[in-house]
């Protein structure tokens, strides 16, 4: 079995993020980059069906500039056998992202394709669905536990009413939630490793895919200041405060 990992190079999860002074965007200039938590999960759970004997390959796949080279290492050092670079300088939206990754699907043909639910740095939660939608494929999303067998996959997934468990044909397309499992820790030997293996950079326009931007940004702003809290005697202010003030209740 061989399984298709899409990885996005975003802003480290650990740094604050700075509004730019023209509202245009949020300031990346000097700021820690690192691959998406979801996407490392993502990557996470190809190795553990690798060494289950389950995938005999794992592709990791990242779209955008020359940078995002330093993703897939990582991927590589996790334990991905060899990486696809779509390089590109323009601004990657979900839609774009989905059909340069249903290109690669036809071209490698995986019989699962694992990514995270979203990225922290738009929380689109798109990508996924539009490619399964695109490559017509079944899909899961938001998967918190994985179990392959023969030519089906179960998938139990986190739904607001509790957990719902589905069976999937392969080939299929699965995004990936939080507790689907704890990604390892990248050792020194993986890392030095990973700068072996194989690596290819390909153009959109190799790919046939046009993935100039759909949407416009208009303003991004920072979230507004928290005013301070008060603190009451007694409940029976509170109750008068929440009714007549805020009038919540």
């Amino acid at each position: 079995m061989k399984i298709l990992v899409p990885v996005k190079r975003v802003v480290d999860y650990n740094v604050k993020v700075r509004v730019k002074s023209d509202g245009t965007g949020v300031d990346i200039a000097n700021v820690k980059m690192s691959m998406n938590p979801f996407d490392e999960i993502a990557v996470e759970e190809a190795v553990r069906l690798k060494e289950k004997g389950v995938a005999t390959e794992i592709i990791a796949v990242s779209c955008g500039d020359a940078k995002c080279q330093e993703t897939l290492r990582t991927a590589m050092a996790i334990g991905a056998d060899r990486g696809i670079l779509v390089e590109t300088t323009e601004e990657l939206q979900p839609l774009a992202v989905a059909k340069l990754l249903k290109a690669l699907v036809e071209k490698e043909q995986p019989q699962l394709v694992i990514l995270g639910k979203q990225a922290i740095d738009d929380d689109a939660n798109q990508t996924g669905q539009m490619l399964a939608a695109l490559a017509d494929l079944p899909q899961a999303t938001f998967a918190s536990k994985v179990e392959v067998s023969a030519d089906k996959v179960s998938v139990t997934r986190e739904v607001d009413g509790g957990l719902e468990t589905i069976s999937l044909s392969l080939p299929a397309v699965i995004t990936t939630d939080l507790r689907l499992n704890e990604p390892r820790y990248v050792t020194l030997p993986n890392i030095m490793k990973a700068k072996k293996k194989q690596l290819d950079t390909v153009k959109p326009e190799d790919l046939g895919v046009d993935v100039k931007p759909r949407l416009k940004t208009l303003k991004v702003s920072e979230p507004p200041k928290r005013g301070a809290g008060i603190k009451v005697p007694d409940v029976a202010t509170l109750v008068d405060k929440l009714k007549n003030e805020a009038k919540v209740i």
